[in-house]
Parts: structure tokens; sequence; C-alpha cells
């Protein structure tokens, strides 16, 4: 029997708060190394319909994909990993859920001490993030500019979008990737360090922000090279 072909297609999948657009440095990098590099744009308003998104692009690609996702993005890709074309997951400062779990539930409980998101209350269903607190929460590592206008972007966050679970988790079933961000404000390390040790990840650490994709690109893709076998 052949080998399974290396996989040569990527699936970005981003966060709440954000957009795709966060993934152009990681896109650029990848596809002059001669990867075919799609970014989804999720609604973000439940996990169901982010999979479904997910899912849609998964279905265009033409052989094996290495799905990749940020922050809340690592909670969609544990569900629509499971799709047939996905050979590797890759979870860049995400939460990793096992069945049952959502991204409600793994921060309910944070680590002594940890940093708290400067979360709002809600508003007519939908989350953000505190404008003056974004930087130091979310981009403490990024230029000031480029961080206000992140904080001034910001995409509503669906709160059914964080209370969706996990039905089957495919890190049980498909080798996965974990970068943790040594300098995330938003997911604290060591519960980062948690979630990858128990999805069996091959794990890197960066000291970065939980904006890693946008400030340490390079180290991004580097692992999303490896999860494709380069």
């Amino acid at each position: 029997m052949s080998a399974s072909p290396e996989p040569r297609n990527v699936v970005l999948v981003h966060g709440g708060f954000v957009d795709g657009s966060g993934w152009q440095a990681v896109h650029d990098s990848l596809t002059r190394d001669g990867y075919d590099v799609s970014v989804v744009q999720n609604p973000t308003l439940s996990l169901e319909g982010d999979v479904a998104a997910v899912r849609l692009v998964l279905d265009a690609q033409e052989g094996p994909v290495v799905l990749v996702g940020h922050s809340y993005g690592g909670a969609v890709i544990s569900q629509a990993g499971n799709h047939p074309k996905v050979a590797a997951l890759v979870y860049i400062a995400a939460f990793a859920p096992d069945k049952g779990e959502s991204v409600s539930t793994l921060i309910a409980d944070p680590p002594p001490g940890a940093a708290v998101p400067p979360i709002l209350p809600p508003r007519d269903g939908f989350l953000f993030l505190d404008r003056a607190k974004f930087a130091d929460a979310f981009a403490g590592d990024l230029p000031a500019e480029q961080a206000a206008f992140l904080a001034d972007a910001q995409v509503p966050w669906g709160v059914d979008a964080l209370s969706g679970a996990v039905v089957e988790p495919a890190w049980r079933v498909k080798p996965s990737w974990y970068l943790v961000a040594t300098e995330d404000r938003m997911i604290p390390p060591p519960a980062q360090r948690a979630m990858s040790e128990r999805t069996g990840s091959q794990v890197v650490e960066v000291a970065a922000s939980h904006a890693v994709y946008l400030s340490q690109p390079a180290a991004v893709a580097a692992l999303i090279r490896q999860a494709a076998g380069n």
C-alpha cells in the first residue's frame, strides 16, 4: 500500500472577537511554499453554525487538509475536524474541548492568579471585550495602533457560540499539534498546556500574546508545516 499523500491544503479558522483577515501573514507564508490555503469566515453566532461554515470550505478542498484553529476556533475544529478530508489538527492558543464540553465550561474555573479576560456583560446575546483593555488582554505584543484597530473592529461574539458543546472531538482520532502562547492573557498558558496534554498534541511554546498568529506568523506557519509533514 502506498503512503497517504502529505496534505497540501490548509484551512484556517479564526476565533471570537476577530475575523479571518488576521490570518493574512500566515496565509501568505504558506502560499509562498505552495500550500493551497483557505480562510473561513465564521459567523460566530453558534458553534453549530461555525462548524457548518468550516465544512463548506472543507467540502471544496481537493485532497487531505490540515485544519487550524485559533482560540474559540479550536472548539470549532474539534467538531468540524471529523470531516473525512481532515488529516491533522493544529491548535493555536486554542480551546480543545472534550465530548460535552464548551468554551463556557472550559473557562468556568480559571487557574489561580490567571488574568481574567475583560469580557463585558452580554448585550442582546452578544459579547464584546472592553475596548480600553483589549490591547493588554488580547494583543499585548502588537504595535499600539494595530492593537487599537483590532479593538475598534471587534466582531460581536454570540453567547450561543460559547455554550455550544462538542459532540465528537476529532482530536481523539486524528493527530494534533498545539502552540502554547506563554504570554497569553485571554486563555491562561497553564490551561493551554493542560488541553494540549489531554489531546496528546505535539507542542511548541512561543513567547507571545493571544494574538500570536498576528505577532509571530512565522512560528504559526512553521507548526502548520510540521503538521503537514514538511
